[in-house]
């Protein structure tokens, strides 16, 4: 063997190693994490799916449903036992995301999973609930609400995404991968790594201009973004917004059912002025408020949250369905908590 030779066949076998200790290493903090996280409420298997919802409480429904790379415990963290005193809420893993399953290369559009949720609300009996979405969970709310509008009552929608950005977010930069080869090469060998070294930065990006609680981690389930699976999910999730998110927009105009967005002022993830002045623009009867904070309103200020979510549900109640559908736009500057006599409202 020459020296050249000799010199490939070390570097081959250096590679091999190096990739086999990020296996190793993803595999470790995959099994670790789902030890400290275990599912903490019920499933319900629809087919080519299983999901797993959290619920809790008794009352009229709500079902609340996560953003991109998230699950249930972003609302467990702090927004459950704020409403669960007075509602019957429904926290749900979207297909594919936290304990909830999918086959590869299904479920991947918004459709599909509000297909799932629709199936899920009518399997646990709910009666036309009220839909929280969190960001990318905004959208599937959207969707839920086009496609199958006898399934709620109305949404009420925080930082949601609903139009197509002009950049994919910094702080999810990495999950834009087309290739599902890919995903899976990258989410089993250096995502975690990545993820165990700047998972603060994201986190310090996605929060902005709010600072992330320090049990984030834990009790809000954030390390469960480091398991493998997570990231294939949320990267495919990502990718098949662009041949979705368009066909949903034109149908905006169709929405049957009430709608009320939430945003921070400060979001930098989704853009206020995209994602909610663009939609009271394609549905005038929509309704935006705007706060001080940033993307995870959830969190960081749950009491206004729970507050303004309790306001949804009062006002949907009391609100004929011809006069949901005929409804003033209504923009709104809340200050403090909601609601609040610090409110601005104004009519365009």
């Amino acid at each position: 063997m020459t020296l050249l030779a000799s010199l490939f066949a070390t570097a081959l076998a250096l590679a091999a190693l190096c990739l086999l200790g990020l296996v190793l290493v993803t595999l470790v903090v995959a099994l670790r994490v789902s030890r400290a996280l275990p599912p903490r409420g019920g499933f319900v298997d629809l087919g080519s799916t299983r999901l797993h919802y959290v619920e809790k409480g008794e009352g009229p429904a709500i079902v609340m449903i996560h953003g991109l790379g998230g699950q249930t415990g972003n609302f467990e963290h702090s927004l459950l036992d704020r409403l669960s005193d007075s509602f019957r809420v429904v926290l749900v893993d979207r297909p594919g995301s936290g304990y909830s399953t999918r086959r590869p290369g299904e479920m991947e559009s918004m459709s599909a999973q509000a297909a799932a949720i629709a199936a899920l609300i009518d399997r646990l009996g709910l009666e036309r609930p009220l839909v929280v979405g969190h960001s990318l969970g905004g959208g599937v709310a959207l969707a839920l609400a086009l496609d199958h509008p006898r399934a709620t009552s109305g949404l009420a929608l925080l930082s949601p995404l609903t139009h197509m950005p002009d950049e994919v977010p910094k702080a999810l930069a990495k999950l834009a991968l087309r290739s599902a080869l890919a995903r899976r090469l990258v989410a089993w060998t250096i995502a975690t790594p990545l993820g165990l070294r700047g998972g603060r930065r994201t986190l310090d990006m996605v929060f902005a201009p709010d600072a992330p609680p320090e049990d984030f981690g834990l009790k809000a389930g954030g390390l469960m973004a480091l398991r493998p699976a997570s990231f294939v999910a949320a990267s495919a999730d990502l990718v098949a917004l662009e041949s979705e998110l368009p066909r949903l927009m034109a149908r905006y105009e169709e929405l049957s059912v009430p709608v009320a967005i939430l945003f921070g002022r400060g979001d930098t993830i989704l853009d206020p002025e995209i994602h909610g002045e663009r939609m009271v623009a394609a549905h005038p009867a929509t309704r935006l408020d705007l706060v001080e904070g940033g993307h995870m309103l959830l969190v960081s200020q749950p009491d206004l949250v729970a507050d303004w979510i309790r306001d949804c549900a009062a006002r949907f109640a009391r609100e004929p369905a011809t006069e949901r559908l005929g409804m003033t736009t209504q923009r709104s500057a809340v200050a403090g908590t909601f609601p609040s006599d610090l409110i601005e409202r104004s009519a365009p």
